[in-house]
């Protein structure tokens, strides 16, 4: 008897044929999210030693199977909530699959569990699949090295397009700061969860936050950052030193999942222009952290 027949997606795609192709390249199967996000900071060596020690016992031991989803709630930490209906094969079930392998962070920001007050989309019954495709649960057929090649992404603009606003202050808001600003900047409801000091085995440590920076993908704009919990001697255990760790930064672009339309940054200039305790500074930096950190700082100008 396999223990889990579905690790193997050519048993689904039996019958599911064209579904069980596309999720052999998704970042759900491959976690190449997790092995390329952090490779810049590794020489060639140290790359080869990540690609063969590390990566298939740690990054890639949390791989999802078509049951994790449809049939057993995954396996979390050596623990899972069983089947989610007896034997039965379920088309979807949220609250026990999406919620236990993105339930670190994502999930209680998005139902409020986390702290803070529940996202509005989730407070007006909305779900993680109404915003998330079923292509970016199962893939597209195309082998993408992070969530970011992907064309089709979930985008606030899609739903709430600029111009669509029903008041003039909204308008005059987004118009003054649509190019400079992410969404979640002004409409994140407050601190979310970001991790520090990750080691293989031994986790990170969680604390809530609340950070603004110049995102690294686009300068050009100021947007919620999290916390990368890697930190210099994250893989020593390995033998990996990483050479080039000042590659990357410490924090990385992230869209909370608690959206609030009112928040303190909607409601005042002030608490960005004036007071700017949100803003990534240089003495509030990570210490020991990347020197790439430093690109992130953006503070507001005084309107004063």
């Amino acid at each position: 008897m396999q223990k889990r027949p579905s690790d193997d997606p050519a048993l689904c795609g039996q019958c599911h044929d064209e579904i069980a192709g596309n999720f052999k390249k998704s970042l759900h199967y491959t976690t190449a999210g997790l092995k390329h996000g952090v490779s810049p900071r590794f020489s060639p060596e140290e790359a080869k030693t990540f690609a063969g020690k590390v990566f298939p016992t740690a990054c890639n031991s949390c791989h999802a199977s078509c049951g994790d989803c449809h049939l057993k709630s995954p396996v979390i930490g050596g623990v899972s909530a069983g089947l989610l209906q007896r034997h039965r094969f379920v088309k979807r079930d949220e609250g026990k699959t999406c919620a236990l392998c993105h339930g670190g962070r994502v999930y209680p920001e998005f139902t409020g569990e986390y702290g803070g007050t529940p996202d509005v989309h989730y407070q007006k019954g909305m779900i993680c699949l109404d915003c998330h495709s079923k292509s970016e649960s199962h893939g597209d057929g195309t082998a993408q090295a992070s969530r970011q090649e992907r064309k089709e992404r979930p985008s606030c603009v899609k739903c709430h397009p600029p111009g669509k606003e029903t008041s003039e202050k909204s308008k005059l808001a987004h118009a003054q700061h649509g190019a400079k600003l992410s969404c979640s900047a002004c409409h994140s409801a407050g601190p979310y969860r970001n991790c520090y000091e990750c080691h293989p085995g031994k986790g990170a440590e969680a604390k809530p936050g609340f950070i603004l920076g110049r995102n690294p993908r686009d300068p050009k704009t100021v947007t919620t950052l999290r916390v990368i919990p890697t930190v210099r001697d994250t893989f020593a255990s390995a033998g990996i030193q990483m050479e080039k760790y000042d590659a990357l930064p410490n924090y990385w672009g992230t869209v909370p999942h608690n959206i609030k339309k009112r928040t303190d940054r909607t409601r005042s200039c002030d608490s960005c222009h004036e007071e700017k305790e949100l803003f990534l500074r240089k003495e509030v930096l990570l210490p020991g952290g990347s020197k790439a950190n430093e690109g992130l700082i953006a503070v507001p100008k005084s309107l004063k």
